[in-house]
């Protein structure tokens, strides 16, 4: 995820050709009878209008990168990475960037009748089985899938090229080419996004069901706060204490934690520690190193702590995890 987060930087504000300004850019990942991913990339900024779109499909679509406000007539949320953006089919929508430039989303598209077998599956009918609620946040049931979707994405482009290259290391490149050789359709990772496709959606229906819209915050506490969280995903690793990031959003410590919360779903300490065991978790995924080291890495004082952090999390050890994933990379 940290390799992801260095090559979107390079790309989301230059632009991505193929895209016009202020539009997101569609790379398919994967695609079935019913379902499809994509890799979605947006270099709009605080200067690109915001316009109306539509849902022409069910969609869960999982930020990995950025932050942006989301807005329907169901209400408006602000969306960071670790939460999931969720629309019904024929919805419309807009989507601004108010706070900062780009963001980067794994885009779930389901047919609606393929999306209403599976919810039916999950025990979901009529109209439990649309999406009120806006936004799931960084919740601790979908920090597994949210790992191995980044774990897919960086893995995706090295199938594809064939090379033993680093997961990242020519994303840019490959985003530019935009060729269809990138869609992963033709071996087991096929089977893989399929899988979290499915898992995806009775996870997300269970946790829907009791949302609701967040009430609304002033224009200016929601740009501090969205500050304040690009600063936390830009270096999760480093000492975000709770006095320096309420000082840095000009806010109480109070009125931080209360407007932080109330817009993100998490408090500043979970968020935190949130997005540094899914960077851990993602790394497990791709990379051989050590558990120390990557415990260290992603801001763990000692390895006793991240286990413990990790097992809560994840329902795992770090080498269990690391070990039972289908989608480690150790001994490529």
């Amino acid at each position: 995820m940290a390799k992801i987060a260095v090559e979107f930087e390079r790309i989301a504000p230059r632009g991505i050709p193929g895209s016009r300004p202020g539009r997101p850019a569609n790379r398919i990942l994967a695609q079935g009878d019913g379902w499809s991913v994509s890799d979605v990339i947006c270099n709009a900024g605080p200067h690109d209008r915001a316009f109306e779109e539509q849902h022409s499909d069910v969609c869960i679509a999982v930020v990995i990168e950025g932050s942006f406000q989301y807005e329907s007539s169901a209400g408006r949320e602000l969306m960071t990475p670790g939460s999931l953006l969720l629309g019904n089919a024929g919805q419309y929508f807009e989507c601004g960037h108010e706070h900062g430039v780009g963001d980067r989303c794994i885009s779930f598209a389901y047919e609606p009748r393929y999306f209403e077998g599976l919810a039916s599956e999950a025990g979901a009918r009529g109209r439990s089985a649309r999406f009120s609620p806006l936004r799931v946040p960084p919740v601790q049931e979908l920090s597994g899938l949210v790992a191995q979707a980044c774990a897919g994405l960086a893995t995706s482009g090295d199938r594809a090229r064939g090379r033993g290259q680093g997961p990242c290391m020519a994303e840019a490149e490959r985003v530019e080419k935009h060729s269809a050789e990138n869609a992963d359709d033709s071996d087991d990772g096929m089977s893989d996004w399929e899988e979290i496709s499915l898992e995806l959606v009775g996870q997300t229906l269970e946790i829907a069901r009791g949302g609701r819209p967040s009430r609304g915050n002033s224009p200016a506490a929601e740009a501090r706060v969205t500050r304040i969280v690009r600063t936390i995903e830009s270096r999760p690793d480093a000492n975000h204490g709770l006095g320096l990031l309420a000082q840095e959003a000009k806010l109480s410590r109070y009125h931080f934690l209360r407007i932080f919360r109330q817009l993100t779903g998490l408090t500043p300490h979970r968020y935190l520690l949130r997005a540094r065991l899914r960077r851990a978790a993602t790394r497990l995924l791709l990379e051989p190193a050590q558990v120390l080291d990557i415990a260290l890495d992603s801001g763990f004082g000692d390895v006793s702590n991240f286990n413990h952090a990790f097992r809560a999390e994840f329902g795992a050890s770090p080498r269990a995890y690391r070990k039972n994933s289908s989608h480690s990379t150790r001994g490529r």
